[in-house]
């Protein structure tokens, strides 16, 4: 899979590695930023490390970390990639706390969006956020996405299934 860097006006998001471990395990032991990831909170840097190498080797999704150009440091991660239905791209994202509530991860989004639409002609994105975490669903407003309707999504070891809203959006 091809390997792609986007900028925007603060950041440069870049593929993940398994060397942004250490990075990468601020925000992925956060209890702050975890408890509305589907994925449990990381309390070691190796288990980081490995889920790293697996997101090396995805062919499906394109994950980026988010790096401030103001001091080069790794603030956040997402993905955007084909929905299991084929019929739309997904959208996710995540920030380092202490980097919330700045407009980041609405840069990064939009730079995630912008590139699926120019690089590959997608014209159909969805994402969903926990509802206890309107946040996340201001950003996805903010990217143009529209509320679609209500769900559940779950973390992925099945322990915990959260009430969400799901937006989607339609570029021309």
């Amino acid at each position: 899979m091809q390997q792609y860097i986007l900028q925007t006006p603060r950041l440069i998001l870049r593929p993940l590695t398994a060397a942004d471990a250490e990075e990468v395990f601020i925000w992925c032991s956060d209890p702050l930023v975890n408890r509305f990831m589907p994925y449990a909170l990381y309390t070691k840097t190796e288990d980081v490390r490995r889920w790293l190498e697996t997101v090396e080797k995805n062919e499906k999704q394109y994950e980026f970390g988010f790096v401030c150009k103001e001091n080069s440091r790794l603030i956040g991660s997402g993905g955007i990639g084909p929905a299991e239905d084929n019929t739309q791209w997904e959208i996710g994202y995540n920030l380092r706390s202490d980097c919330w509530n700045q407009g980041y991860a609405t840069e990064a989004a939009k730079a995630m969006i912008d590139f699926a639409y120019q690089e590959f002609d997608i014209h159909d994105f969805s994402a969903n956020h926990a509802v206890a975490n309107p946040a996340s669903g201001r950003v996805m407003e903010k990217c143009g996405m529209y509320f679609d309707h209500y769900g559940k999504y779950s973390c992925f070891d099945g322990s915990e299934t959260f009430p969400a809203k799901f937006y989607k959006l339609h570029l021309d």
